[in-house]
């Protein structure tokens, strides 16, 4: 018997999306941040649809803040808009909860979402309650949909080999509270599509380690790591900046002529957020390889 521990969740992933039928649309499918709903001709802007769990122990350990669980909650579900080039609309919330668990608990978990909201964008629209037998994980998970402008959206799958790799922010320390208190690049993404639209974007999730081969792979190319370039976070290793993941920076492609002057505006337009080249994708089947990061169901991460 095959279990999911053998196989891993992106092989999984691969599996049950051949199950069922797709939603027909141009612009992607399954396995970029966010779906892609084409509302049809006449309208200026595309739908994003998005859904997220958090589950105790595996993204968050019981002694955390509740506002900072829902302040993290809703903010993977508006960076993965973000990296899209989008914003957010409308959320769904659905509780799983133990019948022990503290009533204040679960306020200030909304409290830390409605935090997010506010600073970001969206309103509820609605949810679900659930319990859960006793001394079980608790699960809050998030759907919502979002918008982006047409000439906005950017994919992962639409780089080209010669492209860079840039990186936002710094990476690791999520193992040191980092993942409960990080901030989406929305205004930086609204920023970069605008005047220097990148040619593929993702948000980093499971560490670079992980996601920067999903990259490379959804785009049909290899890549190259400078890894005496990676930003790291204070305190961290090179190998924890490439495997420790939910850092929620944007990592993202560009052709290399234009490498120069988005640095340049960058640094102007945010002096404290560094962005940095940590290499470039090359022809399919050439380059570097990278291991690490977290996958769900794997071995190391069961």
């Amino acid at each position: 018997m095959i279990r999911l521990a053998d196989i891993g969740e992106d092989a999984l992933i691969q599996r049950l999306i051949r199950l069922l039928p797709h939603a027909a649309a141009a612009t992607g499918g399954p396995g970029d941040d966010c779906a892609v709903v084409d509302p049809g001709p006449g309208h200026a802007s595309l739908q994003l649809l998005k859904t997220d769990v958090l589950v105790e122990h595996i993204h968050f350990l019981p002694a955390a803040p509740p506002r900072a669980v829902g302040w993290k909650a809703c903010a993977r579900v508006v960076s993965d808009f973000a990296a899209m080039g989008g914003h957010p609309d409308r959320f769904l919330i659905t509780l799983a909860l133990p019948a022990q668990t503290p009533v204040a608990w679960a306020e200030e978990l909304y409290r830390g979402i409605g935090d997010c909201l506010a600073r970001f964008g969206g309103a509820l629209a609605g949810g679900e309650t659930s319990s859960v037998p006793p001394h079980s994980a608790a699960v809050i998970s998030i759907a919502a949909t979002g918008h982006v402008r047409r000439e906005h959206l950017t994919l992962r799958s639409t780089a080209h080999s010669g492209h860079a790799l840039l990186v936002t922010g710094t990476l690791g320390g999520s193992h040191h509270g980092k993942h409960l208190a990080f901030s989406p690049r929305m205004e930086e993404t609204d920023w970069l599509v605008s005047h220097f639209k990148p040619t593929a974007m993702m948000d980093l999730s499971d560490g670079l380690g992980r996601d920067l081969p999903r990259l490379a792979a959804a785009s049909g190319c290899g890549f190259v790591l400078e890894r005496a370039a990676l930003p790291v976070t204070a305190g961290s290793t090179v190998e924890q900046a490439l495997g420790e993941g939910e850092d929620f920076e944007l990592l993202l492609a560009l052709e290399d002529a234009r490498v120069p002057a988005l640095l340049a505006a960058w640094a102007g337009r945010f002096p404290t957020l560094p962005l940095t080249r940590i290499g470039c994708l090359v022809e399919a089947g050439a380059g570097d390889t990278l291991s690490g990061g977290w996958e769900h169901f794997s071995k190391s991460g069961a």
